[in-house]
């Protein structure tokens, strides 16, 4: 294939994201809650990576660490996109474009984002339980402090405000799952996934998925509760929504597919 096959255009893309998206709201319940499962712990890999290579660092170098963690954080949907998986941010831009060219009903929409939540969840509490806190990769020290101050900073954001980074997040993953879409090549979609994934985690958007995976290990360690945890899971899921399905699959069906 020449480099000229391997780019779709963003008219292209758009129709290919509609067909992704009505392919993953017509997988089997069993299939979408096993990807589910695999894309979620992907996420909490890559969370808990990010945690482990930004611990202990000096105070005096800034918002560096931030940067470092930013860097790292996207194997996960490195993971989820080119090995496979069902991720909640994602589908919910390829799935809601695919409502909106008619390849599914809001009822397949409403079932998608169901069980991929519940996989999702399963997935990133796994890792947080079995990696995280039983084999003891955050439970002490300098582990225990990051993964501390990183929980109890999404827990300050009350509901507008997480809403709202949860509506930045997506945007950005949105666009990440939309360039992704675009390259036929490994090298060509990792690209894609990676700047606008680093850039809502460098600047501090919510992600829904993610956090299922910091503030369980949280609660785990007795520094968070459940309470919250699940108090913030809301607008950030809400917010989230919002960014895939209106910022990326609603502005670009209306750009590209709504005449078609």
């Amino acid at each position: 294939m020449s480099d000229v096959e391997a780019v779709l255009d963003p008219q292209q893309i758009a129709a290919a994201a509609a067909k992704k998206g009505t392919a993953k709201a017509n997988l089997p319940v069993s299939r979408t809650l096993v990807l589910g499962f695999l894309a979620g712990a992907f996420i909490a890999l890559g969370y808990l990576l990010a945690i482990r290579v930004t611990s202990g660092l000096p105070e005096s170098w800034g918002s560096l660490p931030n940067l470092i963690t930013a860097s790292v954080f996207p194997l996960g949907l490195v993971l989820v996109l080119l090995a496979g998986g069902e991720l909640l941010t994602g589908n919910m831009m390829s799935v809601s474009i695919a409502r909106l060219t008619g390849g599914v009903n809001t009822r397949a929409l409403l079932k998608n984002m169901l069980l991929v939540t519940v996989g999702n969840f399963a997935g990133a509490v796994f890792v947080a339980f079995c990696f995280s806190h039983a084999l003891g990769l955050l439970t002490e020290g300098i582990y225990l402090a990051r993964l501390t101050e990183m929980a109890r900073h999404k827990l300050a954001d009350g509901f507008a405000r997480a809403f709202l980074s949860g509506i930045g997040c997506n945007w950005l993953v949105g666009l990440a799952v939309w360039l992704a879409y675009g390259s036929a090549s490994f090298s060509g979609k990792v690209l894609g996934i990676w700047f606008p994934t680093m850039a809502f985690v460098a600047i501090g958007f919510q992600h829904v998925v993610a956090n299922m995976f910091l503030l369980p290990a949280a609660v785990f360690e007795g520094v968070v509760g459940w309470g919250e945890t699940f108090a913030n899971f809301v607008p950030v899921w809400l917010g989230n929504f919002t960014g895939g399905a209106l910022f990326v699959a609603c502005a670009y069906w209306f750009a590209y597919l709504r005449d078609s």
